[in-house]
């Protein structure tokens, strides 16, 4: 029976540890399906506003999550000699880079436009020649973005490539002030060629909540689990005893049994009389 314990203690400690990990995990899928949430409200209600001027969202502070995806129109001119290509970006199903290039305005505010999603060439790769950005005063129409934020080795840019769009890194590295955050093109005027724009993210509860429910019935599989274990171990025991006690009173009922020793010794004794 002591053994039946420390087996059962072991393994209830094994699931409440098992038990407490796989919740956390639910939960925080739930809260990730809560942020999904309220970013998909953000950008239904921001990206259906009609374009404003881009001076009344954008700054010299952070751009804040309910700003993200708001419509705004900036004119200026194209500063190409800054440009850089994001590298591994997707649009919908296709893999490629971005295209960023800045904006000087007509007050001298340096402002990066990501102009375009380019699919990647299944003969160059990333080395394709960049569709250039047009010439002169253009205006473009676009969607406000908040700075992308990760290692110095994915912000800094190195050789005019780049994997996450930083306003500040960039500017550090180019030795420009950018207005924090970016605009991504929807349209731009005159009309430049070979590149699209972004798709907008699928706004449904992605597989957030199914991961939850898979967590917390792990967690019941488990729990019970462990009380059918205990179940099984108690109903062994008792067929072991029952067992043990049927053998005892099949023997009590037939009376010792005869000792192997003194049965040998009869079956090899003479009778008297028996030999002539």
């Amino acid at each position: 029976m002591k053994k039946l314990w420390v087996r059962w203690v072991a393994l209830t400690l094994l699931v409440i540890v098992l038990s407490l990990v796989m919740i956390r995990l639910g939960q925080w899928q739930l809260h990730r399906l809560s942020g999904r949430r309220e970013a998909n409200n953000i950008i239904r209600t921001n990206h259906s506003k009609p374009p404003v001027e881009w001076s009344t969202l954008m700054g010299d502070h952070e751009v804040t999550p309910q700003q993200q995806w708001r419509p705004v129109t900036i004119t200026g001119t194209f500063d190409t000699a800054h440009e850089l290509q994001v590298r591994y970006r997707s649009n919908d199903d296709d893999n490629g880079s971005e295209i960023v290039t800045p904006i000087v305005t007509k007050d001298s505010r340096h402002v990066l436009i990501d102009r375009g999603f380019l699919k990647r060439s299944s003969h160059e790769g990333d080395a394709q020649t960049l569709p250039p950005a047009p010439n002169g005063v253009v205006t473009v129409t676009g969607l406000v973005k908040g700075n992308e934020h990760g290692k110095p080795t994915a912000t800094d840019p190195v050789e005019g490539k780049v994997r996450l769009i930083n306003s500040d890194a960039i500017g550090k590295a180019q030795g420009i002030t950018y207005v924090s955050g970016y605009i991504s093109t929807t349209s731009m005027a005159p009309a430049q060629r070979d590149l699209v724009p972004h798709e907008l993210p699928k706004l449904d509860d992605g597989p957030h909540l199914s991961y939850a429910i898979q967590w917390f019935c792990f967690t019941a599989i488990a729990v019970i689990g462990l009380f059918v274990l205990i179940r099984g171990d108690i109903k062994d025991r008792r067929k072991r005893r029952a067992k043990a006690a049927r053998s005892a009173a099949q023997r009590a009922v037939s009376g010792p049994e005869p000792n192997r020793h003194d049965a040998s010794h009869n079956r090899g004794a003479k009778t008297p009389g028996a030999h002539t």
